[in-house]
């Protein structure tokens, strides 16, 4: 028959295989037509090799098939419909094609290898499902090939790609590549791929840059293409995945190359024929490819098997003669012919170069050498089985049928010379392992394919993936790892502020807030620091916050507290001098026992500013509070009863008038007590409901915690200053209305401008008290509080020390009367 490889065996298996390439003439190959048929037949008839290896390793192992030997039959594929069924029909029913007549039952082959295309086994399957006749397909696994009811008869011996997304996406993360583009084949196992694919991507948070599915059509349509091209070429990602066959995207890669896409790493599935496609492109030149290929071990005795290979062991063998031919210049220059005697006597297939034919097994040829030991398996259970149920009798007239085959081929299950397990049944076929594989073309033209890493998913989750990044060769521009991302990572005191409808990973990079910080890269959310902590300049990290409060040590503390002891001892002063001339006139017209409850709780109110330095604490937190409240209050309602006494005084000078009763009942006196205990009840509410407690504020000073008194409750805060106020300003209208009164010693115009002062600081106080932070706060309380008093002793006390000191004359009984005559 043309075109066929033959090994004879008492039982046969078919294998149909595309040897030559669609539309090359097979007796007239000139120029790199030649080069480029060599190549397909190199890649092809390697699964030969294979088949012919796996049946050897059969017939010599005693313990299968005993006495029995396999042979096979090798036939060439035809890419047009007619051709392509001619040899399948000649299988079945012999040479005269005759549908259900077999003239050869003795000899036909119990079962048949179909691929590496899916097309080709779907369309053979076809025609073998009819007749229950075992096919098995040693492409790619092909969800459409899976379909038991339009294929009984079919067995797919790759391993399913159910880890093949998982294995992409920990490759992504492992170079941190977060934005990447799909291209993928329109058919169903492109879809299943894509639809795992993103789902992994989405939960990894890897996002698509653009996604483009082509049909056959697409890929004949250079418009088409073109517009692909651009999308790939112009896209931020510098990675792309492709998912598919060589049929579909074949046409693609051809003006991927052409038009040269500079820097981009592709990322491929295993079923790309590279070595057919160093033909038509130059891999690796301009973009970097990452093949993803079906893990298995090295077969023992292959490479040894192939070397022994040559047209002189295999005479049938029409296919391995062509390539001798091809190879080794088998023929005469001056006549052209063909003779043995003009090749090399020591030929050998691995003096072709690694890109023509690779010495060691294929994933392909893998998977035709498990498929041979699957039918030898088979075969020997179900002899076995005959043997325990009847006599064999006449071994020729009893060979099993392949009809028979497909009850033991359903639950086969064994382990081959490789020690690997396989598997027939789909639905418990193991779960795949992938080598990763880098093209090298350096030096340019190389073109070497080398293993860079592996993917297993029996490993525990962090070490699925196992890379030598080192052995990753890059484009020939750069050795640096590629970067695909659409936006640069946020680093840390930056948090991710995604884009408005764009993709998850396109986003900007805002700086965190105050007191806001983020240690990684890419948060999506700054962290707030606790409130004993603050942010750095960096928003980086929290630091300890310093405590900080007013403290008698600090400049301002010390000057403060400076300030209010010599105004009471200033105080105590004066009232020293007003006791020892406590017998003078001056002392006596201005009230004496008033002057006295005045400047001693003028000493209280310089003293208590002192309750608002150091650190607070519970107890001085109420005290500072209630002290001030009560001192000042009976200071400005002592202020108030020497008004009222200077304004009864000049009033009861006329006869029988009831002014006169109220200053000498000393009415006036009571006015202390009752408005002091007015503003002690209110002080009493506020600790009754809400009194001041320690409190922290770590906003008004970077890096310090303030430590300060809370007011509690602010409404009772605003009660007891407010009486305060009133209190001023009553005080400051009766001395007011009193300040013309004409008397030597009348001190209403003192006690006018005492409260003018006293009212001006403490509505200063107001507006500049809520304007300030921290311990500028306090300070200016208690500024406020000393300024208050001083004002207060100054203007009502010193006048009256400048008399009784420096003028004595008028402060007696003649300077009196002289004063008087002096004034008439």
């Amino acid at each position: 028959m043309k075109h066929r490889a033959h090994m004879a065996g008492d039982i046969m298996i078919a294998g149909f295989f595309p040897l030559y390439t669609l539309g090359v003439d097979h007796n007239n190959i000139h120029g790199s037509r030649k080069e480029e048929n060599k190549m397909f037949i190199f890649k092809n008839y390697q699964c030969i090799l294979a088949l012919a290896f796996a049946i050897e390793q059969i017939n010599n192992n005693s313990d299968l098939l005993h006495n029995l030997t396999l042979g096979f039959d090798i036939y060439d594929v035809h890419f047009r419909a007619w051709t392509m069924f001619k040899n399948p029909f000649i299988c079945l029913f012999g040479k005269y094609k005759i549908p259900n007549y077999s003239c050869m039952r003795d000899s036909r082959s119990i079962a048949v290898l179909t691929g590496p295309s899916g097309i080709t086994s779907d369309q053979i399957g076809t025609l073998l499902g009819l007749y229950r006749f075992p096919q098995f397909t040693f492409g790619p696994f092909d969800h459409a090939l899976s379909d038991h009811k339009k294929f009984p008869a079919l067995y797919q011996m790759a391993p399913k790609d159910t880890s093949i997304a998982t294995a992409m996406v920990s490759l992504l993360l492992h170079f941190s590549w977060s934005w990447v583009g799909l291209l993928t084949s329109q058919d169903e196992n492109s879809s299943c791929f894509l639809a795992e694919l993103k789902e992994e991507m989405a939960k990894n948070r890897v996002c698509v840059a653009y996604q483009l599915v082509m049909s056959t059509q697409d890929v004949a349509h250079v418009f088409k293409l073109t517009a692909v091209h651009n999308e790939i070429n112009l896209s931020s990602a510098s990675v792309f995945i492709i998912y598919g066959d060589n049929d579909s995207l074949l046409g693609l890669m051809v003006l991927i190359e052409q038009i040269a896409i500079h820097g981009k790493v592709c990322i491929m599935n295993s079923q790309w024929d590279f070595t057919l496609k160093r033909r038509y492109f130059m891999l690796g030149s301009f973009h970097v490819p990452l093949i993803f290929t079906h893990h298995h071990v090295e077969v023992a005795g292959f490479t040894d098997f192939v070397k022994a290979v040559n047209p002189s062991k295999y005479p049938e063998d029409i296919f391995l003669a062509k390539l001798w031919f091809l190879s080794f210049n088998c023929s005469d220059s001056e006549s052209d012919c063909v003779t043995w005697d003009n090749c090399p006597h020591d030929a050998s297939l691995d003096w072709l170069p690694g890109h023509i034919f690779e010495m060691t097994m294929s994933g392909d040829s893998y998977n035709i050498y498990n498929a041979v030991y699957a039918v030898a398996q088979a075969l020997h259970e179900m002899l076995l089985h005959q043997t325990e149920v009847q006599s064999m009798g006449n071994r020729k007239g009893a060979l099993p049928s392949s009809a028979q085959l497909h009850t033991f081929l359903k639950t086969i299950q064994f382990y081959n010379p490789t020690g690997d397990q396989v598997i027939l049944n789909k639905k418990r076929k193991l779960e795949a392992e992938y080598d990763i594989l880098n093209i090298w073309n350096f030096p340019e033209g190389l073109e070497l394919e080398v293993k860079v890493g592996m993917f297993s998913p029996y490993a525990p989750h962090d070490n699925q993936l196992s890379l030598s990044e080192d052995m990753v060769e890059w484009s020939i521009e750069t050795t640096e790892t590629p970067h695909s991302v659409c936006s640069e990572s946020c680093g840390p005191g930056f948090r991710k502020s995604p884009q408005e409808e764009k993709a998850a990973c396109c986003f900007d990079c805002t700086p965190c807030q105050e007191n806001e910080v983020t240690n990684g890269t890419d948060m999506e959310q700054c962290v707030k620091c606790p409130d004993h902590q603050y942010a750095n300049t960096q928003r980086t990290q929290c630091l300890l916050r310093v405590a900080s409060f007013l403290a008698f040590g600090d400049p301002l503390g010390m000057a403060l507290v400076a300030i209010g002891l010599c105004f009471s001892m200033l105080t105590a002063f004066i009232l020293g001098i007003f006791v020892k001339h406590k017998d003078t006139a001056i002392v006596k017209a201005n009230n004496q026992t008033l002057s006295y409850i005045l400047l001693i709780s003028l000493i209280f109110c310089f003293l208590c500013s002192l309750l608002f330095l150091g650190r607070p604490n519970t107890v001085t937190c109420i005290l500072q509070q209630i002290t001030f409240g009560v001192v000042f209050t009976v200071a400005v309602s002592t202020v108030l009863a020497k008004t009222v006494t200077v304004v009864l005084a000049f009033k009861a000078t006329s006869p029988g008038r009831r002014m006169r009763w109220l200053l000498v009942s000393g009415a006036p006196n009571f006015i202390i007590p009752i408005c002091t205990l007015i503003q002690v009840t209110f002080c009493g509410l506020w600790l009754g409901t809400s009194p001041p407690f320690v409190d922290t504020d770590a906003q008004s000073e970077h890096g310090h915690i303030i430590i300060l008194c809370n007011k509690g409750s602010l409404t009772a805060f605003y009660c007891v200053l407010g009486y305060l106020g009133s209190l001023a300003l009553a005080s400051f209208t009766v001395a007011f209305l009193a300040r013309n009164l004409p008397d030597t010693f009348n001190e209403a115009k003192f006690l006018t401008f005492s409260m003018l002062v006293f009212c001006s600081v403490w509505l200063t106080f107001l507006p500049v008290y809520h304007s300030t932070k921290g311990n500028v706060m306090v300070a200016v309380e208690v500024f406020s509080i000393l300024a208050s008093g001083a004002g207060l002793l100054g203007c009502i006390f010193a006048p009256k020390c400048y008399n009784i000191l420096l003028m004595p004359n008028i402060n007696s009984v003649h300077g009196f009367r002289h004063k008087i005559q002096y004034d008439k």
